[in-house]
């Protein structure tokens, strides 16, 4: 099986050959080189779990997106040769390098080659003076360098007298220390850039520049509507081809870890399989392809927009074996009365709606629908008092507080009531011991995902609290699956703390759970070990032994994949301890 990575890190490895173009002959302000801010009691665990120098290139990794794009076919409809053969016809402007995967288990996927980082002469060379420059949020910038476009609410500040059509270079504003402790951006939108050092954050955004494109709107015009394409894209740092309504329903791009995720659960026709934290559907649909679209796979997710999203995806794939719920995981061991029928292996619907959370989480929501409705009737206080400073123009004015607004909305998305496809099915929950096998890809700190410019609100707080969450999750998972069953759970972080920490918690309260090897295995191995917080907790891991029985993709590695872990639990029987489940 190492064999097997080795040839598949080679082939990716190809992947960089001339690609790491040097920038010393342009401005080092005028070039992408960016630096992640950790916290720093999270950097030293992080340094004592790889080591200072593993974790400073994983911290570097960290900041730049995989150097291809990964392509998951549906081989109920198509194959993975006549896949290539349309892509690269659609992709033939590009001249994308496409090829398949040659791991045994992983024949259904396509890899099609990006480049990059890439020296970009933004032209300040030529005359002395600051290119035109518009300045974009973070999330925006990470979209960018995963290939898409700029639009009109990624857009923070321009600079004077951009018009349709200019070139501009396109930089980010990356959150700063506050004063109160917090973070922040502390740039008001619409603010117009000098390309002097009295714009704010000049010199943070240093090595902070992603591409350079054509201004499809003038600066004014970015700043009055709420919607539309800001920067065409026209030279990038990172080349990585779009995939944007491209062969919808024969292809799925997808992270390589996940993929095997979905494989390592070796799911079988016929079978009842609970997808727990199912949006926004890539697994599901992959394992429902694995099983031919023949068996049940139960999908939930509490978001009712996430929900209808897998109805949707699920349709465009053409796969009728996936069923999903609104449902919180934390919720989905089914609590009976005595008059209900227990002969039905799945609860009643809910046609109430809703579940009681605990009472941190429902205090955690409540918080924010608070904080969100204050903001609200700010607005509406703005909108009412500028109507009645300027009736003569409420006809054509549109307040600050309207656009805000319609930014939260676009941001957010539409609310329940205004979703498009109408109501979702919702579920009580489920018998125990009602499936045969059961993913768990847990809600986690995401600290594997790439291309990413912004860590410093994570501390070692935030992450116990991902690690609890996830622990009282895979309470629920044990007493879902049936004896002889399978568990797998992944988490797209480098946080041992939800990963082997996890493990150690499963293996040590459930008696009855032992880890499974794993098919195929292309990850590296899991550490060992723990950790001594200065508190006095100490955070157990694997022992030894138990390493090579998990997968940890590290962002740092020749595949070149986000952070992922992946574990599998073969479940055996023991009702007192599902009964009585350690704390």
């Amino acid at each position: 099986m190492k064999k097997k990575a080795w040839g598949l890190s080679k082939t990716i490895g190809s992947f960089f050959t001339n690609q790491h173009k040097l920038m010393e002959d342009f401005p080092e302000r005028y070039s992408y080189n960016p630096t992640l801010r950790w916290n720093a009691e999270l950097e030293s665990y992080f340094s004592n779990a790889y080591g200072p120098h593993n974790f400073s290139r994983i911290s570097k990794a960290l900041t730049r997106p995989s150097c291809y794009s990964c392509i998951r076919v549906n081989t109920l409809k198509t194959t993975p040769d006549a896949v290539i053969d349309k892509l690269t016809a659609v992709l033939k402007e590009n001249r994308a390098d496409i090829s398949k995967c040659e791991v045994v288990g992983l024949d259904n996927v396509v890899f099609v080659r990006g480049s990059g980082p890439h020296a970009i002469n933004y032209g300040y060379a030529a005359d002395g003076k600051p290119p035109k420059e518009v300045l974009v949020s973070r999330k925006c910038a990470e979209a960018v360098l995963r290939g898409a476009q700029v639009y009109v609410p990624g857009v923070l500040a321009c600079s004077a007298h951009v018009e349709k059509g200019e070139l501009v270079a396109v930089s980010v504003s990356v959150e700063q220390p506050g004063v109160d402790g917090g973070w922040g951006v502390g740039i008001t939108r619409g603010t117009v850039l000098q390309g002097s050092q009295t714009d704010p954050y000049h010199l943070e955004r240093n090595g902070l520049y992603i591409g350079q494109g054509r201004a499809m709107m003038s600066r004014s015009g970015m700043f009055r509507v709420t919607e539309g394409l800001a920067v065409d894209m026209s030279d990038r740092v990172f080349h990585l081809p779009s995939f944007r309504d491209v062969l919808e329903g024969e292809i799925f791009l997808q992270n390589l870890p996940s993929i095997v995720a979905a494989r390592a659960l070796d799911p079988q026709k016929g079978e009842r399989i609970l997808d727990m934290c199912a949006a926004p559907g890539g697994k599901t649909t992959a394992i429902a392809i694995l099983m031919k679209d023949e068996g049940e796979i139960v999908a939930v997710d509490r978001s009712h927009n996430k929900v209808q999203g897998i109805h949707k995806l699920a349709a465009e794939m053409g796969l009728s074996c996936i069923t999903p719920y609104k449902l919180d995981a934390l919720k989905a061991v089914c609590v009976r009365n005595e008059s209900e029928d227990l002969s039905d292996p799945s609860c009643a619907k809910d046609n109430h709606g809703g579940h009681i959370q605990d009472s941190n989480f429902m205090k955690s929501e409540v918080e924010k629908i608070e904080s969100i409705t204050f903001e609200r009737l700010n607005a509406e206080n703005d909108f009412k008092k500028a109507g009645s400073n300027e009736k003569a123009n409420e006809s054509s004015y549109i307040s600050k507080a309207d656009i805000r607004k319609e930014m939260r909305r676009k941001r957010n998305g539409p609310g329940r009531n205004q979703c498009l496809g109408g109501k979702v099915e919702k579920s009580k929950g489920f018998a125990p011991s009602s499936f045969d096998r059961v993913l768990l890809d847990a809600p986690c700190s995401a600290l594997g995902l790439r291309p990413r410019l912004f860590i410093g609100e994570e501390t070692i707080e935030s992450l116990r609290k991902h690690a609890i969450y996830q622990r009282r999750m895979f309470d629920q998972a044990v007493q879902l699956v049936r004896p002889g069953g399978v568990i797998v759970y992944s988490t797209c972080t480098i946080n041992p703390g939800e990963n082997e920490a996890l493990v150690r918690y499963a293996l040590d309260t459930y008696k009855f759970l032992s880890l499974a090897p794993q098919h195929p295995r292309i990850g590296g191995p899991g550490l060992v070990g723990r950790f001594e917080f200065p508190d006095g907790y100490t955070e157990e891991w694997l022992r030894p032994g138990e390493e090579e029985l998990v997968q940890r993709f590290d962002p740092s590695s020749p595949l070149d994949t986000i952070g992922f872990f992946i574990a599998k639990f073969v479940v055996g029987s023991n009702e007192a301890d599902l009964q009585n489940p350690s704390s």
